[in-house]
This record gives C-alpha cells, sequence and structure tokens, in this order.
C-alpha cells in the first residue's frame, strides 16, 4: 500500500463490541460512513499546554470520535531531500514505543479502530476514527499517543518503504498523466517549495537515512507546529482531556517558518512530451491563490461556471457536447499557504490534441474578457449554496473543514457565513478577478502522448 495513502483497512465483523452495538440498534454503515451533525456546527477552538491549536466540534448523534493531526510538514519542507517529509510521516506507524508496525495495526485492528496518514505540499496528517466507549477509545488513543511521540524509525522498515517509494516513482514514468502532473508543477513553480512533488525524487529518496528523518521529525513535529481537530461524542471537557493526552508530550518546538510567496511566471510556455499512449494528457494553468485571497469567492464562483460544475461548466459544453473531443474537462484552484495551482486540464485523442488544446485556450481567454452571463452565475450561486448542507453532513467532512480551518487560520466563522458570501459575488466581481489574476499569455501548458512534439516551447 502507498506509504502516503496508508490506511488500516479493519476487518469488524467479528468485532463483539460491534456485534453489541448492533444488538442494540446502531447503524454500523452510518458508524463508518461518518455521524451526522447539524449545519454550520459550532467550532470551539483553545491551545494545550504546549502551543497545539485544537477545533472541536462535539457530535453526540453517534458513539464515534474522529480525530485529525496536522503538521505544518508536507513536501514544501523537504529543501534539499526530496521524500523526507513522506518517507518521516510513513514510518511513524512502522514501528514505535518497541511495538512493530503488526503489533500497532493489530492494537486498532483488535478494537475496531481506523488509523491513516499522509503528506500533501503544506501538510503531514495523522488521522484515527474510534468508538466513545471508554475502554476502546482509550485504547485507540494510547496507540495513537505511542505512535506520534515514541517513533522508533526502524531501519529495515525504512529500507522497505523507500524501496516501494522508489517503486512508485517507477511506475509514475509510465503514466502520461504523472508525467504531465511533475511536468507542470516544476514549470508552475521552479525553484519554489512547492515545485517537489509529495512522493519525491529519486536521488532526494536515495540521499536520505533513518538519522535526517528524525531530525525532520524533532523539527517539525512539535506542539506550536500542530493543529488537532477533533469531531464525534465528546464533551469539551473530555476533549480538552483528550487533547492534552494526545498531544502533550510532544516538545513544544517552534512553529515553521513562512514559505516565500510564488512569483509570478513572466512568460507562457508549453511543453510537449511524447509518451505512448493512445490519448494526450492536457494541463494548463498558472499559481492561483492562497487561502484567506480576499478574491477567493470571485474566483471560486467564476472557476465554478468555467470549468468546475462538471458537464454543465462552460468548458465541457465547448470541448465535450459542441465538438466531441474529450469525455471531460475541468478547472480546478487548489488554495495553500502560498498561491496554490489554478489548473485546467483535459485527455482527448492523439489526433484532437491541437484542437482540443485550441477551443480551451478560446474559451477561458472568452471567458476572462467578457465574464460569465448573469443566468450563468445565478445557476451557479444555486448549486453551491444548494450543496453545500452536504459537505457538512458527516463528521469526516466536518473534520476535514475544521482541519483546514485551523491549519489555514481561516475566520473562526468560515462555515456560517460560506453561502451568504457565495450569494454576494457578482458578475463584475467575478470579471474583474480574472481579468486580474489570470494571464492566458502568460500560462504553462503541458501535453503528454502519442505524436506530439518532445520539444519545450516559449
Amino acid at each position: 500500500m502507498p506509504i502516503n495513502s496508508k490506511s488500516l483497512n479493519l476487518n469488524m465483523k467479528n468485532n463483539t463490541l460491534f456485534s453489541r452495538l448492533l444488538t442494540g440498534g446502531i447503524l454500523l454503515f452510518a458508524a463508518l460512513t461518518g455521524a451526522t451533525v447539524s449545519a454550520n456546527p459550532d467550532i470551539e477552538h483553545w491551545r494545550t499546554t504546549n502551543g497545539v491549536r485544537v477545533y472541536f466540534v462535539p457530535a453526540p448523534e453517534l458513539p464515534i470520535v474522529d480525530i485529525r493531526i496536522i503538521f505544518n510538514a508536507g513536501a514544501a519542507r523537504d529543501e534539499d531531500n526530496p521524500g523526507q517529509a513522506i518517507l518521516t510521516n510513513g514510518l511513524l506507524a512502522e514501528g514505535a514505543g518497541g511495538l512493530s508496525a503488526d503489533q500497532l495495526a493489530e492494537q486498532f485492528e483488535s478494537i475496531g479502530a481506523r488509523f491513516g496518514n499522509s503528506t500533501q505540499r503544506d501538510m503531514a496528517i495523522l488521522s484515527l476514527r474510534t468508538l466513545a466507549e471508554k475502554k476502546v477509545f482509550d485504547s485507540a488513543v494510547g496507540t495513537l499517543t505511542t505512535i506520534l511521540t515514541q517513533p522508533d524509525f526502524p531501519k529495515t522498515a525504512f529500507e522497505r518503504e523507500r524501496r516501494r517509494l522508489l517503486t512508485t516513482l517507477k511506475r509514475n514514468k509510465q503514466s502520461p498523466g504523472k508525467l504531465a502532473d511533475e511536468a507542470f508543477f516544476n514549470a508552475v513553480y521552479a525553484k519554489h517549495p512547492y515545485h517537489n512533488q509529495p512522493t519525491g525524487t529519486e536521488a532526494g529518496i536515495n540521499g536520505l537515512n533513518t538519522a535526517k528523518l528524525k531530525a525532520f521529525y524533532d523539527k517539525y513535529y512539535v506542539g506550536r507546529n500542530a493543529v488537532l481537530a477533533i469531531v464525534g461524542d465528546l464533551s469539551r471537557a473530555d476533549a480538552g482531556k483528550l487533547a492534552e493526552t494526545l498531544m502533550g508530550k510532544l516538545p513544544e518546538g517552534e512553529p515553521a517558518g513562512n514559505l516565500p510567496p510564488v512569483e509570478a511566471l513572466a512568460e507562457g510556455k508549453e511543453i510537449r512530451i511524447n509518451h505512448p499512449s493512445a490519448q494526450t494528457h492536457i494541463l494548463v494553468g498558472q499559481p492561483g491563490m492562497k487561502r484567506g485571497d480576499p478574491d477567493y469567492f470571485a474566483l471560486y464562483v467564476g472557476n465554478h461556471i468555467l470549468g468546475g460544475s462538471g458537464l454543465v461548466a462552460r468548458l465541457s459544453n465547448e470541448i465535450r457536447e459542441k465538438r466531441g473531443l474529450a469525455y471531460s474537462s475541468y478547472s480546478y484552484f487548489v488554495p495553500m499557504q502560498q498561491n496554490g495551482p489554478y489548473t485546467i486540464g483535459l485527455q482527448t485523442k492523439n489526433e484532437s490534441a491541437d484542437e482540443a488544446l485550441k477551443v480551451l485556450r478560446e474559451t477561458i481567454g472568452t471567458f476572462i474578457k467578457e465574464g460569465p452571463t448573469a443566468e450563468e452565475l445565478d445557476a451557479s450561486k444555486k448549486n453551491i449554496t444548494g450543496g453545500f448542507p452536504l459537505r457538512i453532513s458527516s463528521n469526516k467532512k466536518i473534520i476535514d473543514y475544521i482541519g483546514m480551518i485551523g491549519f489555514y487560520q481561516l475566520p473562526m466563522d468560515y462555515l456560517d457565513t460560506f453561502n451568504e458570501r457565495v450569494q454576494a459575488v457578482t458578475l463584475e466581481d467575478i470579471k474583474k478577478a480574472f481579468q486580474k489574476r489570470i494571464h492566458l499569455d502568460r500560462m504553462i501548458t503541458v501535453m503528454v502522448g502519442g505524436n506530439v512534439n518532445p520539444v519545450s516551447k516559449k
């Protein structure tokens, strides 16, 4: 299983505790997919004694607790060792407190708890889902605490996971989509830390050892560099105790420094990579926006119209419905600590690649120049606000949001005001934001597929 999306898939059929709960009438399916919570939940926030920022939403509907720990320790912190963040995070559960990976997994499995860990460019994450029943809860939290605070970084596990990651990198070289993504980030971000792929590089991984991983852990896995999100069947007092029990043994440390600003692209560039595939993967884009950006809602709603609403978006209408050039096309912003990417993409037959790219560029150019129609804006607002309750309809979805709010230090009323801020966006807001922020003539274009010219063009 890939180290950056590790999850213990646990068999609960023989779990006696869950059997008793089923007998008592609790729906196991609902427990596994996420307990429902009320819309726009109240978020409680405080700091632990060692500086961890805690965000808590009580959800007593089902006896389940979800926990997410987020460190500012993603791939953007790899510096000269690409792969350092993902290997550090992945090895935490490969041996801790003298217990092996199998023993740690068994401790979770025996009580029906779910553990996971992953790494992104900004974040390194550990997560847990467990029953709230005291004996089970205490055991699950105890195991998670051991993984978090007593990692052993065993050399045998390091070599195994290092080889696995190198195998993943070799496999990625055979994937036109992965090749396109890597070329896109390298061109958009050049020497900025965001150009690093979360999976690292072959040279970076081969240059690592357990001592470097331990140093990375000691620097970044500290209280003042952490956010703890909790959603579930706990009182505020119990959530406070949980936060201190789970995070209190970490040293206070220091928060990670600010990442450098992302420089705007000075010119456009077209990169064509030959690959023996039946379809050509096309990515077009530039640096977009960061979390908390003042233009966020205008860009978000505008992009929903342009390419973010699936088959009814303008890009899909022009490329798929009118011309049949691709099954789907899309566009999206990924706001991060600094300006994350704005990406527009599609896949098409090799022989249709240039035509599809031309239509894509023309559609984007028209949208930037003219903006959306009143009908498009009205439909988009209804779609976004009408679907918002579903985005916060479970513990899992709520913890996604409060983890994001905590990590990026967004306003505490972010969920409460989301719909009204969407409704406040005007046609002129969208037009101004896109003309100010999105520059078609300075975008990066990457094409990976058969029969393309493998020469970069400016």
